[in-house]
């Protein structure tokens, strides 16, 4: 299947089954995250896996809504490892890690798409819950977590997928 054929036929699945993720699978959509591109590549991503039970509760407790997926990947960086702008005179320091987390997100996203898995991006939570229901070092900075899963019986794009703003709204030539 052609990139923009999956990108527009993958939608926020919130209808997933039981069907556990394969290992094979799961390691496949976290190498995607290893390789994608960061700031100055310096890889300040930090991919926790969410399988147990324990794991599942906890990250429930935080207020994600995992619409019963089997997996989830709640995706970091470390603050002290991400690439810091000092030159940039709108925002002091400017750090590139929450866009460096979001394209490993997007990364590990896209190819489970590819391999049949579907997925959800959540970032309905509080940060200061997660660090803390997980335990997580203080500089492990929450950006999002991925449900991954195989769709439900009721699986279905939301009403509002396919709708789209044309190009000519949402791009300029400079």
């Amino acid at each position: 299947m052609r990139f923009i054929d999956l990108a527009r036929n993958r939608f926020s699945e919130r209808h997933f089954d039981a069907r556990p993720v394969e290992e094979e699978k799961l390691n496949l959509i976290l190498e995607a995250g290893r390789i994608a591109p960061t700031g100055c590549n310096y890889q300040p991503q930090v991919v926790y896996v969410i399988k147990s039970e324990a794991a599942m509760e906890k990250a429930k407790s935080t207020g994600a809504s995992l619409c019963g997926c089997p997996v989830a990947l709640l995706v970091c960086y470390d603050r002290d490892v991400a690439w810091h702008n000092p030159g940039d005179r709108c925002y002091e320091n400017y750090c590139v890690g929450e866009q460096d987390a979001s394209i490993v997100a997007a990364s590990m996203m896209f190819q489970a798409e590819e391999l049949g898995v579907h997925s959800l991006w959540i970032r309905g939570f509080d940060s200061r819950d997660v660090v803390e229901a997980f335990d997580l070092p203080e500089n492990h900075v929450p950006v999002m977590m991925l449900a991954l899963g195989y769709p439900g019986e009721k699986s279905h794009p939301a009403h509002l997928h396919a709708k789209r703003k044309p190009l000519a709204e949402t791009v300029r030539e400079l």
